[in-house]
């Protein structure tokens, strides 16, 4: 999953960046409203987690801006606040969970996996397909042909990030950002080398490759029976 949190405390923002990473979700930190309000713009996640008390904006009033845009990304709410009215008030703001703090990390992630189980369940199948090539996405799993082909959890996230966007074309930056989380240290050199890895063993003996690389540009998923074309240039 890419996740956004939005944490004023560092101590709590750091642990739980670091807990999520671990599990391989793609995280992006903001220590106040307003860093979170702008990334919420720019990019898209599959769950929010806000704590109730920002800074520059809170939670609730993120909540609030969120579904006003018609926005149905799943939100989950970290607050101290124990008291009922409080919890009835964030849900009925247009969050779907909350936590109290403090919380057990295992707990967090599985609330996490369930809002977004949920989401997918509401707009679309656990699968995500595109022409011979089948991704689940709560197993990591997928296959090309009905053949499994194994992948590390990185190679998974960025097959999907290309299948989301078939046909389009996705800047190195763009990928770095989407799978590996802005700001994060990677260089892009490892986003090269990771589509080396993923079109070695996506395309392999395949007599139709599916992953090209645009001249300039970055790389794109071929959409079902779209042939190459001349300004796309296969690496060597």
């Amino acid at each position: 999953m890419r996740i956004l949190l939005a944490e004023d405390d560092e101590t709590l923002g750091e642990l739980t960046e670091h807990q999520l990473k671990r599990q391989y979700h793609v995280v992006d930190w903001m220590k106040d409203g307003q860093q979170a309000r702008d990334a919420i713009v720019a990019s898209r996640y599959d769950v929010y987690v806000l704590d109730w008390m920002l800074p520059e904006m809170t939670g609730m009033e993120l909540v609030r801006e969120i579904r006003s845009k018609g926005d149905h990304t799943p939100i989950l709410l970290l607050t101290a606040r124990d008291a009922v009215q409080d919890r009835v008030e964030g849900l009925r703001a247009g969050a779907d969970d909350y936590m109290i703090k403090p919380f057990a990390f295992e707990e967090l992630e599985a609330r996490l996996i369930a809002l977004f189980r949920r989401q997918e369940r509401g707009y679309q199948s656990d699968t995500l397909s595109m022409g011979d090539i089948t991704a689940h996405l709560n197993r990591f799993e997928v296959t090309r042909g009905g053949l499994a082909i194994a992948l590390t959890r990185r190679e998974f996230q960025l097959l999907v990030c290309l299948m989301r966007h078939a046909g389009q074309v996705l800047s190195r930056e763009q990928l770095l950002d989407h799978v590996w989380g802005i700001g994060s240290d990677v260089t892009l050199n490892v986003v090269d080398a990771t589509i080396k890895l993923l079109r070695k063993k996506m395309d392999g003996h395949y007599q139709s490759k599916c992953i090209q690389s645009v001249y300039g540009a970055g790389y794109r998923l071929l959409m079902d029976g779209e042939k190459s074309c001349s300004n796309v240039r296969e690496p060597g």
